[in-house]
């Protein structure tokens, strides 16, 4: 078995200079030592770079217009779990909807809404989709991608064409077989970039806690690839991990049992913008701001609100919007005949904010990332 710090190395670096796409049905597949410990392939291994790079810069731009857009609207449906306390599934819908009539091509979508972690609806949901005549794509967010793969897949059986949601680990049980688009934001990446973040600006020494998510991919990387960072780059210790499930009371309940069992902590990591809020609520409550710093995930627009505040001390902020404009792209290229030109895994832009990078930063990097759904907190 490799050691999981060289495989995280040779992630790291196959991320530093490879960033590209394939076929769905004809995956170039780079084989790495470790892929039978792995349910997944990383995105690097069934790409190439030449047309994420092209859809990368299409999204990047404003619309041009469809010259010959379909004569009846397309339908589209969207299972997600837009409930939950991050923003980030509602704005990459809306983002795909107002890219879908900037470009002028015609549609109807129907959401189906659950909670982060909610199986069994979504499950429910998919029977139902899979089971209707009524839609051609469907935008898929899982909680966890492994957990929802046959719920997927019942849907792709159905001959409907699948784009997923916030994960770039094609699953290696599907083979050639894949859905016709993965999209998000690399987990790892921000999990390295937030990693030099703290070691470049709170020192090399220190000890922290981690609240985590749900046992899988997204926390593997986002949790698990900031904790191996930190122990090759500093000399931080580890003191607790505590998953939350990706959830506020998870966050919360986490932190206050970081507070009274581990005075030592000053830092404490969060992989996802719920549980940052629920740590920021518990840190507030010990009324212990000054001696514990905590960072979140994603640069939603409740993350801005608390870094302006000085609740939270940085995040790794996605171009939200990117990632919503590339599934209307994605659409688009497919009913044009351009599915050469739809990577398998399409990657965002993200970057580190902090709340000492001055409004000034702060406001650039939320009108960049928000362009399409809008500036501040959505009211849901």
């Amino acid at each position: 078995m490799l050691n999981k710090k060289n495989t995280l190395a040779t992630s790291l670096a196959a991320l530093l200079t490879l960033s590209g796409v394939a076929l769905a049905q004809e995956l170039p597949l780079k084989p790495l030592a470790d892929d039978d410990e792995r349910y997944y392939w990383w995105y690097h291994q069934v790409q190439t770079d030449e047309v994420l790079a092209n859809m990368q810069k299409i999204v990047g731009a404003p619309a041009t217009q469809m010259e010959n857009p379909p004569s009846e609207p397309v339908k589209i449906a969207v299972i997600y779990p837009s409930l939950d306390v991050s923003d980030f599934w509602l704005r990459s819908y809306l983002a795909m909807e107002a890219r879908l009539n900037e470009m002028g091509l015609p549609f109807e979508a129907t959401q189906f809404a659950t909670n982060m972690g909610d199986n069994l609806l979504l499950s429910t949901y998919s029977e139902q989709v899979a089971r209707s005549d009524d839609f051609e794509y469907v935008v898929f967010g899982p909680s966890e991608l492994q957990a929802q793969q046959e719920d997927i897949r019942l849907i792709m059986d159905s001959g409907k064409k699948v784009m997923i949601l916030n994960f770039d680990t094609p699953l290696q049980d599907w083979g050639d077989d894949q859905p016709l688009m993965y999209s998000t934001f690399s987990h790892l990446f921000g999990a390295l970039n937030i990693c030099k973040w703290v070691v470049e600006n709170l020192g090399t020494e220190g000890t922290y806690a981690m609240i985590r998510g749900i046992p899988g991919g997204v926390d593997d990387q986002r949790s698990g690839g900031f904790r191996d960072c930190i122990e090759e780059n500093s000399n931080w210790k580890l003191a607790y991990e505590h998953y939350g499930q990706f959830q506020r009371e998870g966050g919360f309940a986490g932190t206050q049992q970081i507070l009274s069992g581990y005075p030592e902590v000053t830092y404490i990591h969060n992989a996802n913008t719920a549980m940052a809020m629920g740590a920021i609520s518990a840190i507030q409550a010990a009324n212990a701001q000054d001696r514990v710093q905590t960072s979140a995930w994603g640069g939603t627009g409740d993350e801005i609100e608390a870094l302006r505040e000085g609740e939270l001390m940085a995040t790794p902020m996605r171009m939200s919007d990117d990632v919503g404009v590339s599934l209307a792209e994605a659409i688009r290229a497919d009913l044009e005949g351009r599915q050469d030109e739809i990577p398998l895994v399409f990657l965002g832009r993200i970057d580190i904010v902090a709340s000492d990078s001055g409004p000034e930063v702060v406001d650039a990097f939320e009108k960049e990332a928000f362009r399409y759904t809008g500036i501040g907190t959505l009211e849901r």
